[in-house]
Parts: C-alpha cells; sequence; structure tokens
C-alpha cells in the first residue's frame, strides 16, 4: 500500500449520494497500516465566495484545491479540455510535498484526452461548483480551510467502529497502543509502549502521517516526545495518568528567553507531553483525559524539596502547526498547556481543571508565539487562566521574540487568586496584536491583568478586548507595574516597558470589589488606554 501511494498517489472519485471506505493493508511490524477510511470535508467556491461543503471518503486528505474550470476548461461535451487537464495536473503537482492537492471536476460534459496524474485528487461531480480557501496568484490555488476526519478503531486485526474528528491534517497510517504491550490498569507504566508507538510511526511522517488511538483505559506513563506529522487521539474513556515519579522525566536546560528554571534556579523536568522543531501536530480526542496527577509535585515545590522546575503536562516549543482540541486537562504539576517559540496554533474546545487553591498552575500560556487561536474553553486555576508571556528581563530581551497575533474568544474562567487574561508578567520580548472577545469570568481576581516591572523592557501594545461579562469580581481592570521578580541580580534598572494602545469595551461586570486598580511605572508612561 505505502508502494501504491507514494507511486501513483492518485485518486480519483466518484462523488456520489452513497460510497463505502477505503481500505489499507497492514504492515507486520506492530500491525501499523494504512487507516481504511477517512471523511473529508472541502467547502466549494463560487469565485471568491465561500459556499456549501462536500464530504468524500479516501485514503489522504488535500492541503490545496482547485477547479477544473479556472484552468480555461469548457464543459459543453464538445471543447477538448486535455490541455486544461493537464495544466491543472501540472500546478497542482507543485503541491506534492506540502499537504497534496485535489482538483475538483464541477458540473458539465468535460471531453479530454489522456492525462498524467500526480500526488492529487481529483473528485467529479455531476452537480458541485468549485472550493473555495485562501487565493494564490496562479489559478487561484489555495489552502482548503476544513477537514473532517473519520477513522476506524481496530481491535487487533479487526475493523471496529469509526470515530470523527476536526483537526488540520488526516494522517494515512495509525496504529492503537495496545498494539504496543501497553495495560490500561492505572498501575503498570506504559512509558516504553508510548514512546516505542511514536517511535514507529514516525517513519510514516513523509507518507501521510500517523495517528496513534488510545483506547478506553487508565494509562500510567512519562514523559514522551511526539513527532511530525502525527495525530495523538483519546477514546473518550481514555485517561492518561502523568507518572509521579521524578525518574520518569529528564531534566532539560532552561528555555533561553529565561534564563533559569522558573522554580528552581536550574534546569526543568521535561513536560509529559513534549515536542520541538516539529511541523503539524494534533493532540486531541473525544473529550478524553490527561490528569497531571499533580499533589505530590504541589507539595514538594511548597516546602522546597524541588532541584528542578516541575513539568507542565504539555510543552512544544520550536515548532509550526499545532492543535490541541477536545480533551480535559487535570492537575498539572505546574502550567497545562505551553506553546512556546511556535507558530499557527489553534487550541479548542478543551476543560482544564486545577484546585484553585493550587499556585502555578496556570491553564494556557502561549509564549513567544505567532498566530495563535484559543477559543471554546472552560478553566478552572489556581493562577491565571491564560498567561501569555514573551521571556524575563535580559533574557527576553536578548532572544526576541514577541507573543502577536493571539485570538482568545468565548472563553469562561474561575480563579479566585489570579486573572482570566494576565499579559505578562514576563513579557520582555513583546506582546502585541491581541484580540479577546466573548470571555466569562466567574469569581475571580481580575478580568483582564497586565503585568510588568522594571527591568522588563519590552512592550504590551494594540491589545482590543471587547464582550466580556464577568460576576464576582475582586478587580475589572488591573496593571501592575511593580511585579517585581526577577531571575537574577543582571537585569537593567534602565529597561523599562512599553504599555500602549489597551482598548477595552462591552465590558458587563456585577459583585465587584473595585472596578480598576491601575499601578504604572514612574518615569514610565503607559498610553493609549480606553476603557
Amino acid at each position: 500500500m505505502r508502494t501504491f501511494l507514494s507511486t501513483v498517489g492518485f485518486l480519483l472519485l466518484l462523488l456520489l449520494s452513497h460510497y463505502g471506505g477505503l481500505t489499507g493493508a497492514t504492515d507486520a511490524e506492530h500491525s501499523l497500516r494504512a487507516t481504511d477510511s477517512h471523511t473529508h470535508r472541502h467547502r466549494r467556491h463560487h469565485g471568491y465566495r465561500r459556499g456549501e461543503e462536500f464530504e468524500y471518503s479516501a485514503l489522504s486528505c488535500r492541503a490545496y484545491s482547485a477547479s477544473l474550470d479556472e484552468f480555461g476548461a469548457v464543459g459543453d461535451g464538445v471543447t477538448s479540455n486535455t490541455a486544461a487537464f493537464r495544466d491543472a495536473v501540472s500546478q497542482l503537482s507543485r503541491f506534492a510535498d506540502y499537504g497534496g492537492s485535489l482538483l475538483f471536476v464541477p458540473a458539465g460534459r468535460s471531453n479530454g484526452g489522456s492525462v498524467n496524474v500526480s500526488l492529487q485528487e481529483i473528485i467529479v461531480s455531476n452537480h458541485y461548483g468549485g472550493l473555495t480557501g485562501a487565493t494564490d496568484a496562479e489559478h487561484s490555488l489555495r489552502a482548503t480551510d476544513s477537514h473532517t476526519h473519520r477513522h476506524r478503531r481496530h481491535h487487533g486485526h479487526r475493523r471496529g467502529e469509526e470515530f470523527e474528528y476536526s483537526a488540520l491534517s488526516c494522517r494515512a497510517y495509525s496504529a492503537s497502543l495496545d498494539e504496543f504491550g501497553a495495560v490500561g490498569d492505572g498501575v503498570t507504566s506504559n512509558t516504553a509502549a508510548f514512546r516505542d508507538a511514536v517511535s514507529q510511526l514516525s517513519r510514516f511522517a513523509d507518507y501521510g502521517g500517523s495517528l496513534l488511538f488510545v483506547p478506553a483505559g487508565r494509562w500510567l506513563t512519562g514523559s514522551f516526545n511526539l513527532t511530525s506529522h502525527f495525530t495523538l487521539f483519546l477514546h473518550r474513556d481514555a485517561v492518561l495518568l502523568a507518572s509521579q515519579e521524578e525518574s520518569d522525566y529528564e531534566v532539560i536546560e532552561p528555555l533561553p528567553s529565561y534564563g533559569r528554571g522558573r522554580d528552581t534556579d536550574g534546569g526543568r523536568f521535561i513536560s509529559l507531553l513534549f515536542g520541538s522543531n516539529l511541523t503539524d501536530v494534533v493532540i486531541t480526542g473525544e473529550n478524553g483525559t490527561i490528569d497531571g496527577q499533580g499533589e505530590p509535585w504541589w507539595g514538594k515545590f511548597k516546602r522546597g524539596e524541588l532541584k528542578y522546575t516541575r513539568p507542565y503536562l504539555i510543552e512544544i516549543m520550536h515548532s509550526n502547526g499545532i492543535q490541541i482540541s477536545n480533551l480535559t486537562f487535570l492537575n498539572s504539576p505546574s502550567w497545562h498547556i505551553h506553546p512556546v517559540y511556535s507558530s499557527n496554533i489553534v487550541i479548542q474546545g478543551l476543560t482544564i481543571l486545577a484546585p484553585v487553591t493550587v499556585p502555578n498552575t496556570d491553564g494556557i500560556n502561549p509564549d513567544s508565539c505567532t498566530n495563535t487561536r484559543i477559543e471554546d474553553c472552560y478553566i478552572v486555576s489556581g493562577d491565571d487562566c491564560i498567561a501569555v508571556k514573551s521571556g524575563w528581563d535580559q533574557y527576553g530581551i536578548n532572544y526576541g521574540m514577541p507573543t502577536k497575533q493571539l485570538l482568545i474568544r468565548r472563553l469562561t474562567c474561575i480563579s479566585p487568586d489570579s486573572a482570566v487574561i494576565a499579559l505578562g508578567s514576563e513579557m520582555s520580548g513583546g506582546i502585541e496584536d491581541v484580540r479577546a472577545e466573548d470571555i466569562v469570568a466567574i469569581n475571580s481576581e481580575s478580568g483582564i491583568r497586565i503585568k510588568t516591572a522594571v527591568g522588563r523592557g519590552g512592550y504590551v501594545k494594540d491589545v482590543y478586548v471587547r464582550g466580556m461579562t464577568m460576576k464576582t469580581m475582586k478587580y475589572v481592570f488591573w496593571m501592575t507595574g511593580s511585579y517585581g521578580s526577577h531571575p537574577d541580580e543582571h537585569y537593567d534598572p534602565k529597561a523599562l516597558p512599553v504599555i500602549q494602545n489597551i482598548n477595552y469595551q462591552d465590558m458587563v461586570a456585577e459583585n465587584v470589589t473595585m472596578p480598576a486598580q491601575l499601578a504604572g511605572i514612574t518615569g514610565d508612561e503607559f498610553t493609549g488606554i480606553l476603557v
């Protein structure tokens, strides 16, 4: 099957009202296999307008699409369209190594001669129009904007029920965790099984990617690394239990934009799920659970017994194309989700729960990231629900990577001792172009808080928040210019932050102790503040 995909890579589908899935052959090692059914969803275009969607079953979905009539084809049954087909296939072949392509044949009778095909799909329809997405200058080639993927669950080599999920990418190969010797009894360590599964599936990164299915069970595991073009999918009754043993977490270097660990001067324990220099990673499921089992870590931190900074549940760094969705996260030892030095990130449909009395259990912390979307999440935390960051004092200034193009929407949060959305305090690389809307804050210390200090440098600018509803709050708006912790004594006291163009609109609050506390820095004007 892999030979078929790599050498031919072409699929002709008749888009009818009913069709079956496609099956893949099994691989001898760990039953790795081409997944047997996907349902892909594309949008049709009429010019540049979005049209209705259509679905089809195939081994692989495609990143780019075009319609035959965009290449000058005429569907009158008389005009030869050989040149149009050949031109279309030639143009679309450019995307073979960038997610593949789809050629849509709309309603009509296309008269054509022989056509060589490439790593793409042709969809033939008796009534559909064009497809939509972002346009490309040549023949409107464009990235498709939506996929719904369908896989079958396997039990050994038997076909099981199907499951669907929305994701940036679908996968050609899949395997189940229990095929690697994992035992979901909540006691047996499955660290080796997770690492073996990811290692084996990483072989398919260049052949359509892979999916690791975690079935129902309680799967105890230490840290393991992710891979590119990879999906980790949790069944609704699957629970990943993070090991509470320090030995299950490698000690890694501090982040260069921080200069030290957040808890201690030295290094830090690697996160439960970790990845670096990756492309196209999806962590999703049917609202399965990742439980950090953080209580022993919280006690050790409070008693000063840790030599290294506590692990997070997820940290992905230096990566592009990340999706984390439709999962529940519980009781992280420290921060729950930490994308850092990364771009093109979607975080959606998450439930994050931690005791409100435990500090540093932040929900989602985008850190020196570009183009991030956080939406439709419910967070209860002992610290900031969302903390936007970009490095600490001189280390963040020197690293110079801001967080920008951040969208936060449809968020419900409870944080009695911290902020629903915090900007900083580690903001030395800069924070800009932040949009937040449709936020509900309940029983929280503050709605929006900007945290900075002398020595931070950097900036927080172009922040726009609208449509926020707050109930039982200490503060609605809070700016702090003296959030004073520093990584070491070498920070520059002349490095003052720039705070400008902060806009809050349509804010509704009830049962509030104090509407605002705005404290700046002497000699450092915060400007353009509109409430």
